[in-house]
């Protein structure tokens, strides 16, 4: 692993948090590119993406401040990029929830779901690795 310095998230878990996850989170800054809007099949039209950085990051989600509101509900294809590998993981993800921030923007707490053609094993092992060393 490189010098990024992945720990264990000690946010608050209480109820009024809105935090539901049931696994250990790691702390770490990783971009994520989500697809808003596909183009059409014959490749005209324009695809609509947005990018982001998460706060923290587990196996089975992801939480990141967003620039705009997304959609509680929707399921969009994503790009993870960590900078020990070399390649984005394609996932496919829910947005869980979505409230604003403090300040500006929006928090987006995103669940990873397995499907087919997505690199979610990988993404799982590397997780998994990057809480081993860490």
């Amino acid at each position: 692993m490189s010098d990024i310095d992945y720990n264990f998230g000690d946010y608050d878990d209480s109820p009024e948090s809105g935090d539901n996850r049931s696994e250990y989170r790691l702390t770490a800054s990783a971009k994520v590119t989500m697809e808003l809007e596909s183009s059409v099949p014959d490749g005209t039209g324009n695809e609509r993406t947005i990018v982001s950085r998460t706060s923290d990051l587990s196996a089975r989600g992801i939480r990141l401040a967003t620039s705009e509101p997304l959609t509680t509900g929707a399921i969009l294809p994503a790009w993870v990029s960590l900078e020990e590998v070399s390649e984005p993981f394609r996932l496919m993800v829910e947005v869980v929830w979505c409230r604003p921030a403090d300040g500006s923007g929006w928090l987006v707490g995103l669940q990873i779901l397995e499907s087919d053609d997505t690199a979610y094993l990988e993404w799982v092992e590397a997780v998994a690795r990057a809480m081993a060393e860490g």
